[in-house]
């Protein structure tokens, strides 16, 4: 008998908060992961561009305005259609409306990881991936972006809100708090 995804753990946060790490966690702990950005990253990959900021950017504004504001999640929910996992965490949501889409397939609960601006450009500068913004205007057109597809909505109005500030270790005890209260570990 095949299991289906029942429950979704869905993360969002701005860039740098913590997202991908908390993703981490989860799949250390055996949690299926599906990362919403790496739709993204594979359309430039297709199209033969490099992730730089304003390539991803471009995409992922282009794709929203021929598809719809929930292009990427619907491609999630196809991706999901054949998991058989009783949980999967989705890393990368980036508005309310794509909160919809994943509930409207499946249970699923919406958890904000929150950094100030300052902590998130540290760490983004920190963190050697391509697509990371090399200044601080970058960083917040970065930012003014995201929160244009409705970001702050998704994160103001989460289930569950993880204050990522402090340590490594610090973020891993938030988990282990987080996942109790999920109930789902």
């Amino acid at each position: 008998m095949s299991v289906s995804v029942k429950k979704l753990i869905l993360i969002t946060g701005m860039s740098g908060s913590g997202k991908t790490t908390l993703a981490d966690m989860f799949r250390e702990d055996g949690f299926s992961v599906l990362t919403m950005g790496d739709v993204i990253r594979g359309l430039a990959a297709e199209r033969g561009l490099e992730p730089t900021p304003e390539v991803l950017g471009s995409i992922s504004k282009g794709i929203r305005e021929e598809l719809g504001d929930t292009a990427v999640a619907v491609k999630c929910v196809e991706r999901l259609r054949g998991v058989e996992e009783h949980v999967v965490v989705i890393d990368g949501i980036r508005s309310l409306a794509e909160v919809d889409v994943f509930r409207g397939s499946f249970q699923g609960i919406l958890v904000a990881v929150h950094a100030s601006p300052e902590m998130r450009y540290e760490r983004l500068r920190g963190r050697g991936r391509s697509d990371d913004p090399q200044d601080f205007s970058t960083f917040r057109e970065r930012d003014l972006r995201e929160l244009g597809f409705s970001l702050g909505w998704a994160i103001s109005l989460a289930d569950h809100m993880i204050i990522n500030e402090g340590t490594l270790e610090n973020f891993g005890e938030l988990y282990k708090g987080l996942l109790g209260r999920l109930e789902v570990g």
